[in-house]
């Protein structure tokens, strides 16, 4: 049996996950981000106090169709900006059409029409959240950090970053405190 959980985007969320089901004498099968796989079927009690473990993680257990297919999109854009280097063979419109078996431009309305913003804007929130990671780490140059996350140019990547930021680059590597959300803040 296959449940979806919102708010699921890092490795820490599929440990506690993987906890709760546990208490609750559950056999996982496979635990993905925003969707985890049983066993068993989980009945009407187990759900309710699953549902209330989740809660206090800020995580939500899901049921409808349409909410669970924003977790997947959002699943596929988290998945690639902040844990796949590899580019795109295709357009990011494509490939999540091809991933989700959806029309894209379905995709599209939906998300916007739940979440209050694009999936391109929701993509370029993400990217900057990884530039700042990536900066932090003080690993990669600038124009190390845009070529791994596909950007056109350095500028290209400098002037979305202050656009969405209101900082430099340069000054946010600066900065002590760096400013950073947590995956299951975004």
């Amino acid at each position: 049996m296959k449940l979806y959980i919102k708010n699921m985007v890092c490795i820490r969320c599929k440990m506690v996950v993987s906890q709760e089901l546990k208490k609750l004498g559950l056999h996982l099968v496979v635990v993905n981000l925003g969707e985890v796989e049983i066993l068993e079927n989980i009945s009407s009690a187990q759900r309710e106090k699953f549902k209330a473990s989740l809660y206090r993680f800020g995580l939500e257990l899901m049921d409808d169709k349409k909410s669970i297919l924003i977790e997947k999109i959002k699943k596929v854009i988290i998945e690639l900006v902040h844990y796949t280097n590899e580019s795109l063979k295709v357009n990011f419109s494509d490939h999540l059409s091809e991933k989700l078996n959806y029309d894209y431009t379905y995709l599209a309305n939906l998300f916007s029409q739940v979440e209050g913003m694009t999936i391109e804007h929701f993509i370029i929130i993400h990217k900057i959240e990884r530039v700042k990671e990536l900066l932090v780490y003080e690993e990669l140059s600038l124009k190390e950090i845009a070529f791994r996350l596909h950007y056109s140019s350095v500028a290209h990547l400098a002037n979305q970053f202050k656009k969405v930021t209101g900082l430099t680059t340069s000054h946010f590597k600066n900065l002590k405190e760096y400013r950073r959300k947590g995956l299951e803040n975004m």
